[in-house]
């Protein structure tokens, strides 16, 4: 019995004590192990909307897409065509992706632009088809140069019997040898006929191409030999109908009138010359009525 108690009395009390350190360690240990823990769990709990106000902050920031640039617009003057344009402000793709973007504004024909056009460069145009301005109304001290154009144009549009006709269908503006310092001859080597862009423009006479293209201060021209061994030009055309070494005959149309190269409007130059070049200019009118032509 007495080992047995003493067995079980050192055994109890090695229980009890270690129950007591533990109870009373635990009681000390546990009440700071609490408190630390409780304050440092408290710390993210209160940072953590904080953090969820920034983060709600950033998404929107994160998420906007950057913002493209505004497409630029160009307003047609004259004297302007699309490949020119394309050049001068850098479209990629060249003159074809001005056309393409722009094919509503413009129309079918991407030779044919007019002054006061709006072009977008570099994205598809939204805007609406352009609207052909009304004719303004004449002033009164105009109605004298216009009625001499509508009869000069009226007697155009009449054949001779010779096979020649006029160019176009419309009356003279700026005469053959009128002078001005515009001119690198000092005069006017042609006359001008007051031709809207599109007006279909004639070969005077049977002949053939010599040349039919770009032409510098001329634009896009066409120059024709006719049987006599004259030379005919038209230039500024919007458009072309015929190519170098084609046989044409009088009242053929070989192109559309428009303000190509060197031009401050819509309108035909024409020239009658001796020589296919420049500088062999005889007066355009005066030939016209030689071969029976009532201009």
């Amino acid at each position: 019995m007495p080992a047995k108690g003493k067995h079980r009395r050192p055994k109890s009390r090695t229980i009890t004590r270690g129950f007591v350190a533990a109870g009373t360690g635990g009681a000390a240990i546990a009440l700071p192990l609490l408190g630390a823990t409780g304050a440092h769990a408290a710390a993210p709990a209160a940072a953590a909307p904080q953090q969820a106000v920034t983060a709600a902050q950033a998404a929107p920031e994160a998420a906007a897409p950057a913002k493209k640039a505004a497409p630029r617009t160009y307003t047609v003057v004259a004297g302007d065509y699309l490949s020119k344009i394309a050049r001068n402000k850098n479209v990629k793709g060249g003159w074809q992706k001005l056309y393409q973007d722009n094919r509503q504004v413009i129309g079918e024909d991407p030779s044919l632009i007019l002054p006061g056009m709006k072009l977008t460069l570099g994205a598809k145009s939204t805007a609406a088809p352009a609207k052909k301005a009304a004719p303004a109304k004449p002033k009164a001290d105009d109605t004298r140069t216009e009625s001499r154009a509508s009869r000069s144009a009226a007697k155009a549009e009449a054949p001779a019997a010779s096979g020649f006709t006029a160019p176009v269908a419309a009356g003279v503006t700026t005469p053959y040898r009128a002078s001005g310092s515009m001119w690198s001859s000092g005069y006017h080597t042609g006359v001008d006929f007051a031709a809207s862009s599109g007006t279909s423009v004639k070969a005077i006479g049977q002949g053939t191409v010599v040349s039919a293209g770009w032409s510098g201060a001329y634009g896009n021209e066409v120059v024709i030999q006719h049987t006599d061994g004259t030379y005919s030009q038209y230039a500024h055309l919007s458009s072309l109908a015929v190519s170098s070494g084609q046989s044409v005959s009088g009242g053929q149309e070989i192109g559309l009138s428009g303000s190509t190269g060197n031009s401050s409007g819509p309108h035909l130059h024409f020239e009658v010359r001796t020589g296919p070049g420049y500088g062999s200019d005889i007066d355009p009118l005066a030939y016209l009525r030689q071969h029976g032509v009532s201009i």
